[in-house]
């Protein structure tokens, strides 16, 4: 859907068509309130829960870092605040993609109503893994997990997390949650609601039991879902192996069997028709045909 959508009749003010076509302006006037409030002593406390990452605890600084402490986050019942707020800018960055660079393509390409669709769901999903994927290596790389990978069970159970490793944890749960209005907003299909949030329940699940139970619960998923590709790989390759093994032998005895049979047909009617010619043409069958 477009932030806004060009028409000759204006929908009745919050109508059902009304929200539909103005959803993007309507959420982004709720976070201008938030931030807003920041700018007032009175809501200012209230509005950092919402805006800012809470939880936040500073490590003085030791013999390697002497120079500088370090702030580090746990997680907590506010950070469903934060992942609100957030969820309401995943919604306008949603239509701002769909109308400056989806519609635009859709406009040129003339899809159908089925592709049209598609694309936008392919498209906006498309954005989201591209900056999330450059995001996390971004962590990793700065993180030194890559360098050194020892971190990831080094003083476990990791409890307490950096700045960016938790706004990352924070902006993929409003991505995910941002999903189910917007199920609402794009006009999805009753057909495709099923499918979207099944795969949308399954990447909520996923990565809150990472946030609040770490690295434990994202190493049993992996392991889990390896075992299972590992298993489906070997029932195929049997199934195969299975397939293939009786069709060769099936392809072989085909023709010889057609051609025995064939051949057997053949020498029995060439037998009978000897005998058949023989009998007529004996003697007594000649009389018989005289008299």
């Amino acid at each position: 859907m477009a932030i806004r959508k060009k028409s000759t009749k204006s929908p009745p003010v919050l109508s059902h068509e009304f929200v539909l076509q103005n959803h993007a302006d309507i959420v982004s006037c709720v976070a201008m309130v938030f931030l807003l409030g920041l700018m007032f002593e009175i809501t200012a406390k209230a509005s950092i829960i919402f805006v800012t990452l809470q939880y936040n605890v500073t490590l003085p600084a030791t013999e390697e870092q002497a120079t500088e402490s370090v702030s580090l986050y746990y997680y907590g019942i506010k950070d469903l605040a934060t992942v609100f707020f957030y969820m309401l800018v995943a919604i306008i960055i949603h239509a701002v993609i769909q109308e400056y660079m989806l519609d635009k393509i859709n406009r040129r390409m003339h899809f159908s109503k089925t592709k049209h669709s598609k694309f936008n769901e392919s498209g906006q999903l498309s954005a989201f893994y591209l900056f999330a994927c450059v995001w996390g290596t971004f962590i990793l790389i700065s993180e030194n997990y890559i360098s050194d990978p020892t971190i990831l069970w080094r003083a476990y159970p990791h409890n307490l997390m950096t700045f960016q490793m938790k706004f990352f944890y924070i902006s993929q749960l409003a991505y995910w949650l941002h999903a189910f209005p917007e199920l609402y907003f794009q006009k999805t299909k009753k057909e495709d609601i099923p499918r979207q949030l099944v795969y949308i329940g399954l990447y909520l699940f996923h990565i809150a039991g990472a946030y609040l139970l770490k690295i434990a619960v994202l190493a049993s998923i992996c392991v889990t879902q390896a075992f299972m590709m590992w298993k489906f790989i070997n029932f195929q390759l049997r199934r195969w192996r299975e397939h293939s093994a009786f069709q060769a032998p099936a392809v072989k005895k085909k023709p010889t069997v057609t051609k025995g049979r064939s051949s057997k047909k053949g020498t029995e009617n060439g037998v009978n028709g000897t005998l058949t010619s023989n009998v007529a043409d004996s003697p007594r069958n000649k009389k018989e045909k005289s008299s």
